[in-house]
């Protein structure tokens, strides 16, 4: 991150505690997403935009949707701080008690969710999921939610199991396991898509969330004071604290949840492919958010909630300035290049067999609208953690049902402007995401710069104008070798044009003298 010298010794170890865990997370992340790339290259080149293809993402989305409703980020946001915070007071006894009863109610709770959907799976997928398939896509994708939905278990004991190892900052098992998940996916392509087709790939699903629990578990076994009760504990206050920190944001998640929920929705009557061209457009869009956002931020909640149990505010404030403001030094540079390379992006990774260049054009599309909310999702990121570490749930998630019940507004504005104006309507349910994201992140920043009584707000801007600035001159320069080189070969082409504007933004940064670069500079000589 970056540290100034005028920063209290105590502010500067929390920070180098950020950089050193999130650079962690971020080479798990980068591993897990280069897998990631694979296993969506491969089931995009075997299946490109089919009828199957739009069955098994819109099966997969309900399963997404189902684990973060009952033990995603909802239940992490709210268990980690209160687990943080009986490790800081040395009552390992009772926070290992807190972990098995939330792990025993998550698991009864996902299985007869699950069961009940299984039951349902042709009515959900009907009424809630995709009601503009037509009947035999339906029944397919009924038939690979029945499937997939097993998954959902899987990942709610291994999510909580994440939760766990964070909080004792072990970070680069519970970043790998994504790349598990991934492995187990691209089996299922390899082994079991030739002998039972699309549902090979739904079984594939399931194995993969075993193998992201399955990773987690020897370095579960290693933490110290660990043991598993069989209870409930529904007397422990500990217990009703997570339940309390949970129900706002379960609220805010079921809102986004449900927003996924719409565009699959809008989707299913949409040209075909559209399903799965914002479902390959939006992982597209979620990776680097992932490496830079996500890693940074999993890093930073254990310290932040930390610095609120000690009440060591002024630390606090200066970790949450330093982090916005390295992510905004990566997250800048990385949406205007993916903006600008989409094509060929999307292209090398998918195209193949199946994967046509209208299914190319379909992905690109959606991608293009996406991007330009990269920012706003990596300082949501970073922000509504700061939230969770202080205690407060309500206000990221008032604040998200506002912007998300905006995207829900939006996705039914932009999809009739989009289909006004003669464009590919799916790119609308993307720009609708971009604006509501953008408008959470500028009311966050607001109300944490009030929470905390300011974030250093006038450094963050300074080096956001020094970003953006380069990140001009990098689009300028890409832009250019756009034209210069459009018959060489795809994969060198894209190669250089990435080399050659990564090599001009950190140039411009560096003649600029951006704080930030150098401390990052500071780090991995201290490192060496």
């Amino acid at each position: 991150m970056a540290y100034m010298q005028t920063e209290p010794e105590t502010s500067h170890q929390a920070n180098l505690q950020i950089a050193r865990s999130a650079g962690t997370v971020m080479a798990a992340f980068v591993i897990s997403k280069l897998i990631g790339l694979l296993a969506t290259s491969l089931t995009a080149r075997v299946f490109g935009t089919s009828p199957e293809s739009n069955s098994f993402f819109a099966a997969n989305r309900f399963s997404e949707i189902l684990f973060n409703l009952v033990a995603g980020g909802a239940l992490g946001s709210a268990f980690i701080p209160v687990f943080t915070g009986l490790l800081v007071a040395d009552d390992h006894k009772k926070a290992w008690k807190l972990a098995a009863s939330i792990i025993n109610l998550v698991t009864l709770v996902l299985i007869a969710i699950s069961i009940l959907s299984m039951v349902f799976s042709r009515q959900v997928v009907h009424y809630l999921l995709a009601p503009g398939f037509a009947p035999r896509e339906e029944i397919l994708t009924a038939q690979l939610l029945r499937i997939q939905v097993i998954s959902s278990v899987i990942f709610g004991i291994s999510g909580l199991v994440m939760g766990i190892l964070n909080s004792h900052h072990r970070f680069f098992l519970p970043a790998l396991a994504p790349a598990m998940y991934q492995i187990g996916w691209i089996l299922g392509i390899y082994f079991l898509t030739p002998v039972m087709g699309i549902f090979g790939l739904a079984w594939g699903v399931v194995l993969g969330s075993a193998l992201h629990l399955l990773v987690q578990v020897p370095q579960l076994l290693k933490l110290p004071n660990q043991r598993y009760e069989a209870t409930l504990g529904l007397d422990l206050p500990e217990v009703r604290e997570v339940a309390r920190l949970m129900v706002p944001r379960l609220l805010g998640v079921a809102v986004v949840q449900l927003n996924f929920l719409i565009n699959t929705y809008l989707a299913s009557f949409q040209p075909a492919g559209s399903i799965t061209a914002i479902s390959l457009a939006f992982t597209l869009m979620i990776m680097p958010e992932s490496a830079i956002a996500q890693s940074i931020a999993i890093a930073a909640l254990p310290t932040f909630s930390k610095q609120v149990a000690l009440k060591k505010m002024d630390e606090m404030r200066s970790s949450l300035s330093a982090t916005l403001r390295v992510v905004l030094m990566l997250a800048v540079p990385a949406s205007i290049g993916m903006i600008l390379l989409r094509r060929p992006i999307v292209s090398l990774l998918y195209e193949g067999r199946q994967f046509d260049a209208h299914s190319t054009d379909l992905v690109a599309w959606a991608l293009l609208w996406y991007c330009l909310g990269l920012v706003g999702h990596c300082v949501v990121e970073i922000i509504s953690r700061a939230f969770y570490a202080l205690h407060d749930t309500k206000t990221p998630v008032t604040v998200g049902v506002g912007a998300m019940s905006l995207n829900l507004v939006l996705s039914f504005v932009f999809v009739a402007l989009f289909n006004y104006l003669g464009w590919m309507p799916h790119g609308g349910l993307a720009l609708a995401n971009t604006v509501a994201t953008f408008i959470e992140a500028i009311l966050l920043l607001i109300l944490m710069r009030h929470r905390l009584q300011g974030i250093d707000e006038s450094r963050i801007v300074g080096s956001t104008i020094k970003f953006l600035f380069a990140g001009l001159a990098m689009g300028v320069i890409i832009w250019q070798m756009n034209a210069m080189l459009p018959r060489m070969n795809l994969a060198l082409s894209l190669g250089l044009r990435i080399l050659c504007g990564v090599a001009v933004y950190l140039l411009v940064i560096f003649l600029l003298r951006s704080e930030e670069i150098t401390s990052l500079f500071q780090i991995f000589q201290k490192r060496s």
